[in-house]
């Protein structure tokens, strides 16, 4: 709540008034090591969810976009709005109970090639096991990878020490604001899921490091906006995870990895749906192909 903070907080609401709150006002009550603003973008929510936010919260900057721009489209926005040396994207569906944000900064000036650094994730209900603490690289053609620690208790001694992550967690992601002029905006093509993940290849590729941290806790009440294995969440992890091979692979590992998508893992995962009696999720998964060809590449 500095002229000129150390830190932007950037957040995105849709539709999630009362989460958004939360994550303020947990920010207000404990953030003390060191100067900050908090930018919230209301990505076309039903009510005018930044107005409300400007009336309660006057220090917070609250930016309303009259059409969903999705995760990426929003964070951009405040990017563009914001004056932190630092950016901290951060879910609104999540909230922190001690002030150990100095740890990420410290890391992150560890070491100059170091742009990017997710704090330990965990799940924000009982008994809090730790949804994420780095992830592995996705294997070349199935684009398959494992979150380290996932359903590990968050007090596991394993996941306490700082190691290297191929990506960052969009959830909660510390990133130098002078990175974005190298490898620009995030990528808006995406709208939802995957974004980061392309961020941080497009990170990775130019020599930086992203790390992970786990002096610092984040605590997730996840995927409160889509649903867990909603339609919406289906569609679009499956068009994009097509979109980001066709954007980050290259020669064969594109073309096969395309097509282990659309012919082995999409035809399984669809039919799979169907066993359950979620014929919804099936249809989702051929419109997310569907809508990957349609996309303006």
């Amino acid at each position: 709540m500095n002229k000129t903070p150390l830190i932007s907080f950037i957040t995105i609401t849709y539709n999630g008034l009362s989460d958004t709150r939360e994550l303020i006002e947990s920010l207000y009550n404990v953030v003390q090591s060191v100067s900050y603003e908090i930018i919230v973008v209301d990505n076309a929510s039903k009510i005018d969810e930044a107005s409300i936010i400007n009336k309660e919260y006057p220090w917070v900057k609250a930016i309303r976009s009259e059409q969903n721009l999705g995760f990426s489209g929003g964070n951009n926005i405040g990017i563009k709005a914001a004056k932190g040396q630092y950016l901290f994207f951060i879910n609104n569906d999540t909230f922190i109970k001690e002030d150990k944000i100095i740890n990420l900064i410290e890391k992150i000036n560890s070491n100059p090639l170091i742009v990017g650094i997710s704090p330990k994730i965990c799940y924000a209900a009982p008994p809090h096991n730790i949804q994420y603490a780095g992830y592995t690289p996705l294997t070349p053609i199935t684009l398959r990878n494992q979150t380290i620690g996932n359903g590990a208790c968050c007090n596991d001694k394993a996941f306490n020490k700082s190691i290297p992550t191929a990506y960052l967690h969009g959830a909660a992601m510390l990133i130098k604001k002078e990175v974005i002029e190298k490898v620009g905006l995030m990528p808006d093509v995406y709208f939802l899921y995957y974004e980061e993940v392309d961020w941080s290849t497009a990170m990775t590729k130019k020599g930086y490091s992203l790390w992970y941290e786990p002096n610092c806790i984040i605590y997730h009440k996840e995927s409160q906006s889509t649903g867990q294995n909603s339609s919406l969440q289906v569609y679009y992890l499956t068009r994009n995870r097509l979109l980001y091979a066709y954007r980050n692979l290259r020669g064969i590992n594109r073309i096969l990895s395309i097509f282990y998508q659309i012919v082995v893992a999409t035809p399984k995962n669809s039919l799979n749906y169907l066993i359950k009696g979620r014929q919804d999720l099936s249809s989702s998964m051929w419109k997310g192909v569907n809508g990957f060809f349609k996309l303006n590449k």
